[in-house]
């Protein structure tokens, strides 16, 4: 039987010192418990801490995107070394796996990856995810390893999304751990403060957007700490940390590409009688748009918000569209179809 996907991501905050060097306690950490799923998942581990493992080794680090890319340069093999020290005696061998956005926004070279990461899992082998920071282009760069890890979650069909933080999942305003949540919305993000780690580029709220993305594709999401005893083992059962439960609803894998791996060129506001008529699975005419922030070309995808400003629905542009004027004058013009919009 096929095993299940089940990625797990690991933030420079979770896995280095205070001083900047891999957390090898950790590491032991993240290897044993592994080791104890391999048998049950077809396991990624998407793992930051390259740039934080290598800055120390540059004069005058300054933050700079030349100086990250260097810094990435530095970190990423001692990085996969210590994971590789730690995981040899278990018998497991790794795979460096650097990925860059364009890997996931052209669908061809995304086939391509996952043909690789199942030939890897057939040998038993775990692929290690970083984005490739020292090549990757401004313009096309992952908002962060969150995305990442969810955009390998979402176009492996993974199980589970597991994120590993420094705290012990979603905090509500007494400070305890929400366990559950059912539905990541305003009142969630409420609870959020705006604060992100020294040497991490997310923060509480890049983990909820983008488990909201996973939970909306029918991917349940833990978000944990590995300061919690046994944290990815108990994470796996949803006996630790934030559960955010998935969404009970059917999307092809085609879709899924389309709503999480494709790049966004523009956003297309609608009236309330076309994101209704969206809602209840029917095409996008030029008629119900009301602006749209940047031309399209067939083909290109773009994303759907309401009168509110709320994206709820991203689409595959079916005609070149340069902006509201032009398509005014085509009403009856379908813009999308409704095979190739994804609610989300």
């Amino acid at each position: 039987m096929k095993k299940p996907v089940l990625v797990i991501k690991f933030g420079s905050a979770a896995i280095t010192t205070k001083e900047g060097d891999v957390d090898e306690r950790i590491v032991l950490e993240i290897a044993r418990q592994t080791a104890q799923l391999q048998s049950k998942y077809n396991i990624v581990l998407v793992s930051s801490g390259a740039v934080a493992a290598g800055k120390k080794y540059l004069k005058n680090y300054d933050g700079s995107l030349s100086a990250r890319k260097a810094a990435a340069a530095i970190g990423n093999p001692l990085l996969v070394r210590t994971y590789s020290t730690y995981f040899k005696p278990f018998n497991i061998a790794l795979a460096q796996s650097l990925c860059e956005r364009q890997h996931f926004a052209n669908r061809a070279q995304f086939l391509q990856l996952k043909d690789t990461y199942q030939e890897l899992w057939k040998n038993n082998i775990i692929p290690i995810a970083n984005e490739n920071d020292v090549v990757s282009n401004k313009e096309l760069k992952f908002s962060d390893n969150d995305e990442l890890a969810t955009l390998i979650a979402v176009g492996f069909g993974a199980e589970q999304l597991l994120f590993s933080t420094s705290v012990p999942g979603v905090l509500d305003s007494k400070g305890k751990v929400v366990s559950q949540i059912s539905t990541i919305d305003k009142d969630v993000f409420s609870f959020v403060k705006k604060e992100k780690s020294a040497v991490g580029l997310g923060g509480m709220t890049s983990k909820l957007n983008f488990a909201r993305l996973a939970n909306q594709m029918g991917i349940q999401t833990v978000i944990f700490s590995m300061q919690t005893e046994d944290g990815i083992l108990k994470a796996v059962k949803g006996e630790t940390g934030t559960v955010c439960l998935p969404q009970k609803k059917k999307v092809s894998s085609r879709n899924k590409w389309l709503a999480t791996g494709s790049l966004i060129k523009a956003l297309v506001h609608v009236d309330e009688g076309a994101a209704n008529a969206i809602q209840n699975r029917k095409s996008l005419l030029a008629v119900g748009v009301v602006a749209i922030n940047q031309a399209l070309e067939t083909g290109e995808v773009f994303q759907i918000a309401n009168e509110e400003g709320e994206v709820f629905a991203v689409a595959k542009s079916k005609i070149d569209v340069m902006n509201v004027e032009s398509i005014r004058k085509k009403k009856n013009v379908a813009i999308a179809h409704a095979d190739d919009i994804v609610l989300l």
